[in-house]
């Protein structure tokens, strides 16, 4: 498979690690020489430097013979741009773009766009699949950190174990005993600033934050289990109220269950827009640093504040002032994957990484065979890889048991037709289950070698 990637900055240099890793033929376009180096030296790839919408430079890249292009570069235009040079001149068959202006968005989603106007098969917006992910925030409050896999019907959850957790102290080997129809499983543990796949014999210890892979129906369950209340989200702050903030309070007012949000947004002119837009959410135009402005909001009677302007620090300040007024719970956007460990010293129950989420959703658009979903855990020091098992697998016919897996994977769920399955020692894998896998970065590439078949793309 030849993959042209448009853009060497976080988003295109994750998606050609990923691509690459699995032994496809992937270039990687940038006018930036610095980014494209860093990627020819990390990474099994091709670089060429220079504007990607430029015919000779994709020339140059091989698009007369690739089979699909990403493009993932800083500018909407450049990335419309280079998917129609890729579809007139060189008719790559994929096309797929990163867009964020919402005018370019309304006018694609509308009746108006014709694909043989503007040739992109696949858009990715990151604005909104960050409101989506902060709307999956919402939706599990107790949670830091929450992805669905198996077309909704497996959730991962970032749950922290606290003083008074009822299963603490307790070796994971036990749980199944005491909660045999329980659907979860505890993949992921952070201890100390260290995240590892836990063993059998280890406990969960006050302080821990725990990945668990539990069935949709069992989530709430699992969250009494581990001595998290499931409390209905019924009020709502937001801090900004551009893209992001604009889309989530629209979801909001969409909702059958009557959600009262409020949107603090500091730009007059962007601020008059939304509550122009919005018909049942109160728009205050204004910091919201601002202590009266948030005591205006009546921050301290809200169950959730979701600080998602465009700047980082102004989002955890925030969200830090929100929670010191009386807010339960506060969700921050975060751009800087490095500033995630200073979340729970701030009091921060979730962020939400843009890039993150931008990188899982064209993953996503674009696999079709053994892969078919990747979540990036912290960091990128852990993924969770949803990936059908294929006659061709080297898993195929086995028991888990009789499965080599390296130390930092562990299997959180199988699908056997449309029946979800609790994966045990004794759970036989066969040709045509799909598995979510918890791996640890590490171990990735072994991963890729128990499912190593060629991919088909869609």
């Amino acid at each position: 498979m030849k993959v042209i990637i448009c853009g060497a900055g976080q988003v295109g240099w994750q998606i050609a690690r990923h691509l690459s890793g699995e032994r496809n033929d992937v270039t990687v376009v940038d006018n930036n020489p610095d980014l494209v180096h860093r990627a020819t030296d990390t990474l099994d790839v091709q670089g060429i430097t220079g504007f990607a919408s430029y015919p000779d430079i994709l020339q140059r890249a091989g698009a007369r013979d690739a089979d699909m292009i990403i493009a993932a570069t800083h500018s909407d235009e450049v990335n419309m741009v280079t998917c129609q040079v890729a579809h007139s001149i060189f008719e790559i068959p994929r096309k797929i773009a990163r867009l964020r202006a919402q005018s370019y968005l309304t006018a694609i989603y509308s009746d108006l766009y014709r694909r043989e106007h503007m040739p992109i098969d696949v858009v990715i917006s990151p604005e909104r699949e960050v409101a989506a992910a902060a709307l999956r925030r919402l939706s599990v409050p107790a949670a830091f950190d929450t992805e669905q896999f198996l077309d909704g019907k497996v959730q991962l959850l970032g749950l922290t174990i606290d003083d008074d957790c009822p299963i603490a102290n307790t070796p994971l080997r036990q749980l199944n005993d005491l909660f045999t129809t329980l659907r979860a499983i505890v993949v992921g543990v952070r201890r100390d600033g260290r995240l590892f796949a836990p063993e059998p014999r280890d406990q969960l210890f006050p302080g821990d934050s725990t990945y668990i892979i539990a069935h949709v129906d069992d989530v709430p369950r699992t969250l009494e289990i581990f001595g998290k209340p499931h409390h209905k989200q019924e009020r709502v702050v937001l801090i900004g109220g551009g893209n992001v903030g604009l889309a989530v309070a629209t979801e909001l007012e969409s909702r059958s269950d009557r959600i009262r949000a409020k949107v603090i947004e500091k730009n007059r002119a962007c601020a008059e827009h939304a509550a122009d837009i919005l018909e049942r959410t109160i728009v205050l135009n204004g910091d919201g640093l601002d202590i009266s402005l948030l005591q205006e909001a009546n921050i301290s009677r809200a169950d959730a504040v979701l600080a998602v302007t465009d700047d980082d620090k102004t989002n955890l300040l925030t969200s830090v002032r929100a929670k010191s007024l009386g807010c339960k719970m506060a969700i921050a956007l975060v751009n800087d994957p490095t500033l995630g460990p200073m979340m729970e010293p701030l009091g921060i129950d979730a962020y939400i990484n843009p890039r993150a989420t931008t990188v899982s959703s064209i993953l996503r658009h674009i696999r079709h065979g053994r892969v078919r979903a990747l979540y990036s855990v912290g960091d990128a020091e852990a993924e969770v890889i949803e990936a059908e098992v294929l006659s061709t697998s080297p898993i195929a016919g086995s028991a888990i048991r009789d499965v080599n897996f390296p130390e930092g994977v562990l299997v959180g769920a199988i699908r056997k037709g449309s029946e979800i399955v609790k994966p045990l020692g004794g759970t036989r894998i066969e040709e045509g289950d799909v598995i979510v896998i918890f791996a640890m970065a590490a171990d990735v590439p072994e991963v890729e070698r128990l499912f190593q078949v060629s991919i088909d793309f869609f």
